[in-house]
């Protein structure tokens, strides 16, 4: 009856991600190659990764600003200093949220309108996202389905009947603990770790 998929098999991250840092090196005429980039963002996603792990084996916690904490310390290392200079907390902000300005992969797309005629189609993530209504931080697993609003969905025209924050549980994946229900529930995902998860708690 339900589809869940996880938001980055989705969404084209790493090439969203170099363009807004290819075009911000553009605006402050930084002398950067385009590897140089490619590897700045697979550094601050590595680092995004780590942090969300400990997050999630702690049994929790806000992860609305675990990007711009890597950001930042990307910035401050020895190697990026000289970008760390330039940037302000302006353009910092803007770029930092470049992560709700993702396009999407093109292929999904209509295979995701063709499912959602048979299916509830809906994101699993552990990405913050703005809500339609404002909720408590110890928002207990047991309240239940919450739809929420989706910047990425948006950007990206992501058909999502409904979108699920890790944040509205206080549990983040892959240490997620699902509904009771799951059984009527399947999981989508590229990584091996969502899927073992999955079926672990009775998704298909």
């Amino acid at each position: 009856k339900v589809l869940l998929f996880d938001l980055f098999g989705t969404v084209d991250w790493q090439n969203s991600i170099i363009k807004a840092l290819k075009d911000f090196g553009k605006q402050y005429s930084l002398e950067v190659s385009v590897e140089e980039w490619q590897g700045f963002a697979d550094e601050w996603r590595t680092g995004y990764w780590e942090k969300m792990e400990r997050i999630a084996q702690n049994g929790g916690g806000p992860n609305n600003v675990v990007h711009r904490e890597i950001l930042d310390q990307i910035l401050s290392s020895s190697k990026w200093s000289h970008v760390g200079k330039v940037l302000n907390e302006e353009a910092r902000a803007h770029l930092n949220l470049t992560w709700r300005r993702m396009s999407g992969f093109p292929n999904p797309i209509p295979g995701l309108y063709a499912l959602k005629k048979k299916f509830i189609i809906t994101a699993l993530s552990n990405m913050n996202v703005r809500l339609l209504w404002s909720f408590s931080s110890s928002l207990a697993p047991t309240v239940g389905m919450v739809l929420s609003y989706s910047p990425q969905a948006k950007h990206a025209n992501l058909p999502w009947d409904a979108v699920f924050s890790s944040s509205l549980f206080n549990l983040y994946k892959p240490c997620l603990s699902l509904a009771e229900t799951s059984h009527k529930a399947a999981m989508i995902a590229s990584h091996a770790w969502d899927l073992r998860i999955a079926a672990k708690v009775g998704l298909k």
